[in-house]
């Protein structure tokens, strides 16, 4: 089926995957080798004192603005693991076509989970959305090419934790005392 806007619910992977396709259309026109990495959603320290997508996507389940979390899943990847996949391609002369730069793949339930276990001054959500019934299962994914560049894939529960932190430094996230009665 050909994509055309009324079949599209996410413009952002709309639009990520159009462009793409006119990067490698240009790549064969102009003969040039092109090397794609494409990362599932990025966490880490963050370069910016603003929040982005990706930390609004973390930031939410900490600042209380939510009571519960969705029965969604998500694969996670560390910002350096990304600027890794992306320096190795460049330097690595066999490297070709496209490189998924994906770590594990977490339910927000999991994800809220991560959160309060190294968080816990803040009021992350315990109960999903749409009740007790089952869960999403996000998409399982092979990081064996980026890994046979040398990229090492860092776990998710680091990606939160750099990310949160990063978050208090900026002072986009206030830090809190945990509530040690």
């Amino acid at each position: 089926m050909h994509l055309t806007s009324k079949h599209m619910q996410n413009w952002y992977c709309y639009a990520k995957t159009v462009t793409e396709q006119a990067a490698w259309e240009l790549a064969k026109e102009r003969k040039l080798d092109l090397v794609v990495i494409n990362p599932s959603l990025v966490l880490g320290p963050l370069l910016q004192t603003a929040v982005n997508a990706s930390t609004w996507h973390i930031a939410k389940y900490l600042d209380g603005s939510l009571q519960t979390y969705a029965n969604a899943a998500q694969a996670y990847v560390h910002v350096q693991d990304v600027a890794d996949a992306h320096t190795r391609a460049y330097e690595t002369p066999d490297a070709h076509g496209r490189y998924l730069c994906a770590g594990r793949t977490l339910h927000r339930g999991e994800v809220c989970g991560i959160l309060a276990k190294f968080f816990p001054e803040y009021p992350v959500p315990t109960r999903c959305k749409e009740g007790a019934g089952e869960m999403k299962k996000g998409c399982r994914f092979s990081s064996r090419r980026i890994m046979e560049l040398g990229v090492g894939i860092t776990p998710a529960s680091q990606c939160l934790y750099d990310t949160v932190t990063s978050l208090q430094d900026k002072g986009i996230l206030p830090r809190r005392h945990a509530d040690m009665s």
